[in-house]
């Protein structure tokens, strides 16, 4: 066993909990993984049970340290990197939680989010939080455990409770639960709950109120890179700094370097989440998009992004697999597509929870449209890849419109990247190059430089820079005409999918 020294980063995500230990020069050394039950108890609900992830995230750490043949010793530090939004509230004196967590996918909230909304409409925080109301983000979410889960104001009144997103609850259990767990989280998960100002950082009280939300079971806000804590004595990190903490996307994208005005990064995984970095001031979106955090890092200011959020891509490809048995594992999607040069005229349009970035729009359902006897499985194969790209494409033009600056090229990140027949079609849509880095785990990268710059494990962003390395790049080759027809299609079939949830649907499948 060398004495080395290493960074692990937790990536506590929507399917699976993974713990990856990374050397100095950003390079993975081992990893452990662990995936937990996806919960539904009603259509349009999405559930986690926190206890479960608990385990699996120790699990993880132990598997990932004994593949590195390596001890806590040799850790510099922990970063987390989590899924944002998706809400937990527990008992402190107790650890455990009142609720499963509901997950950002969870549209269980429309009708509270339209209730708060009033008169106002959708964007009646906007100004102060960055994000339109909506059932995504974690502030409705625990609105809803206060109004339908017995005993929870009253001992959330009597200071029992605490609230977190998933950061929170993982760096809670880890330094300790109930004997002196730490309760924090970062501005980039606060950014998330609809609950912190935009501008200052801070809880904004008078929006905690309006959804029922004591400020004093919230947690404090920090910044990305500074030593919260430690590692619990009974735990496998015992003493071992925890540093770091950057919600998934905005981990990838400080993953991959994109610390200029104007970078921007993709990742493809059970969503997609497109940023681009626009400074040190909040930019407002007028075109669908998100105002959020990008990273903070110790006492320098804040760096801010705006955000396309998609909800299903990789989630089309697990729902082809579990739902319909079109393929048995997620790479045959692939596999299928390469059997037809196009999608037959079928488009599908994945509204499972509505649509997200740009649209916003909730009462909008999954579509399949074009069908004809001429359709067959490679061409719904191709068009649920096709899709992913569509909806990035969307997101794209939004930012153009709103950042001011034309994309000369897209850096690429996640699960999907593997799919060499979706990133072809992808630089075809957009018209620039896109390009996938040699570490494709730039959101557990990003959450371990996060952590490494607030022990000197590494010096800072030119660091990160020096680090990052090109993978593999494709280049746009469509005719523009074609890119035109077939987005319009696109478009076409967007439109269809909307309007479908009225009283009927949801009288019958709430």
């Amino acid at each position: 066993m060398s004495q080395e020294k290493y960074i692990l980063a937790i990536d506590q995500g929507t399917t699976s909990s993974r713990a990856i230990v990374f050397d100095h020069d950003g390079q993975i050394v081992s990893s452990g993984q662990l995936e937990h039950e996806q919960i539904f108890p009603r259509a349009g609900w999405v559930e986690h049970d926190p206890m479960e992830i608990i385990r699996n995230t120790n699990e993880a750490i132990g598997q990932a340290l004994a593949r590195a043949d390596i001890n806590r010793h040799q850790l510099e530090g922990v970063g987390i990197t989590n899924q944002r939004e998706t809400t937990v509230i527990w008992n402190k004196n107790t650890g455990k939680p009142v609720y499963n967590a509901i997950v950002w996918q969870d549209t269980r909230t429309q009708r509270i989010c339209d209730e708060l909304a009033g008169d106002e409409g959708a964007d009646k925080y906007k100004d102060r939080v960055g994000l339109p109301l909506a059932t995504y983000f974690a502030g409705p979410k625990a609105k809803w455990v206060f109004d339908n889960v017995d005993g929870v104001r009253e001992s959330a009144e009597a200071g029992e409770l605490l609230f977190g997103t998933m950061d929170t609850w993982v760096i809670w259990n880890l330094t300790g639960g109930v004997n002196g767990g730490i309760h924090v989280t970062d501005v980039t998960n606060a950014s998330r709950t609809m609950l912190m100002n935009i501008g200052s950082l801070d809880w904004n009280a008078d929006i905690a109120d309006d959804m029922g939300i004591p400020v004093s079971m919230l947690p404090e806000i920090k910044s990305c890179s500074e030593v919260y804590g430690y590692g619990a004595k009974n735990g496998l990190i015992i003493d071992t700094p925890i540093c770091g903490i950057l919600g998934d996307q905005q981990a990838a994208t400080f993953g991959q370097a994109c610390f200029e005005r104007g970078q921007a990064k993709n990742t493809y995984g059970t969503g997609n989440f497109m940023l681009i970095n626009t400074g040190t001031e909040p930019v407002a979106s007028k075109n669908g998009l998100l105002t959020t955090v990008a990273y903070k890092i110790g006492d320098a200011e804040a760096v801010y992004a705006l955000e396309g959020s998609i909800a299903v891509t990789g989630s089309l490809v697990q729902w082809l697999r579990d739902n319909l048995g079109i393929i048995s594992e997620a790479p045959e999607v692939e596999t299928l597509a390469k059997q037809v040069d196009d999608n037959g005229g079928c488009y599908i349009v994945p509204a499972f929870s509505g649509l997200f970035a740009p649209h916003w729009a909730s009462d909008a359902r999954g579509v399949i449209v074009g069908l004809t006897r001429y359709v067959n499985k490679n061409h719904i194969a191709r068009a649920s890849l096709e899709s992913v790209a569509f909806q990035s494409r969307e997101v794209l033009d939004a930012m153009d419109l709103d950042s001011g600056v034309e994309l000369t090229e897209l850096k690429v990140d996640g699960g999907m990247v593997a799919n060499e027949t979706l990133m072809q079609f992808q630089a075809d849509l957009l018209g620039v190059p896109v390009i996938r880095p040699e570490v494709v785990e730039t959101t557990a990268l990003g959450a371990a430089y996060a952590a490494g710059i607030a022990v000197k494990f590494w010096n800072g962003e030119e660091d990160v820079k020096a680090n990052w390395h090109e993978g593999e790049r494709w280049n746009p080759s469509m005719e523009q005409a074609e890119v035109d027809r077939v987005y319009r299609l696109w478009n076409k079939a967007v439109d269809k999918s909307k309007g479908w949830v009225d009283e009927d649907v949801e009288d019958l499948y709430g």
